[in-house]
């Protein structure tokens, strides 16, 4: 057996195992929870290797290891994006305009915080909700 091969059995016997690692920053967390605690239909989700906040049936907010996925009005992204300590989320090189990474180094502080959380939560009510899959 060629060492490719060998690979491919190690890699398809840990795939069948379906080890699901989830790295997200409980402190982010529990921030965005607390944060959000007052809003009426917000539902946790485990996704995109952290945890995502949807607001009215609408993703709003994720957070992973070091960091918070804001969805924010597109119109505001190439502003958001000069802002320290954030990034655009790029996606098999599409860049996605109205989706930010902040780190968490910018948002230590309760203003920075509540900053982000606000433009998260103030797109949320005019945002379109992905439409339903059916299930097969």
């Amino acid at each position: 057996m060629y060492l490719s091969d060998k690979l491919k059995l190690i890699f398809h016997k840990f795939k069948c195992l379906k080890i699901e690692i989830m790295a997200y920053n409980e402190k982010l967390t529990n921030g965005v929870r607390d944060a959000l605690a007052h809003m009426p239909k917000v539902e946790e989700k485990k996704m995109f290797r952290g945890v995502v906040f949807m607001v009215d049936g609408k993703m709003c907010i994720t957070v992973g290891d070091d960091e918070i996925m804001c969805r924010i009005d597109p119109d505001l992204h190439e502003e958001a994006i000069k802002k320290a300590n954030t990034r655009p989320v790029i996606m098999r090189g599409r860049d996605y305009k109205g989706y930010v990474y902040v780190n968490e180094n910018g948002i230590k502080s309760k203003k920075d915080f509540d900053y982000w959380i606000g433009l998260a939560l103030d797109f949320n009510k005019r945002a379109k909700a992905s439409p339903k899959k059916k299930k097969k």
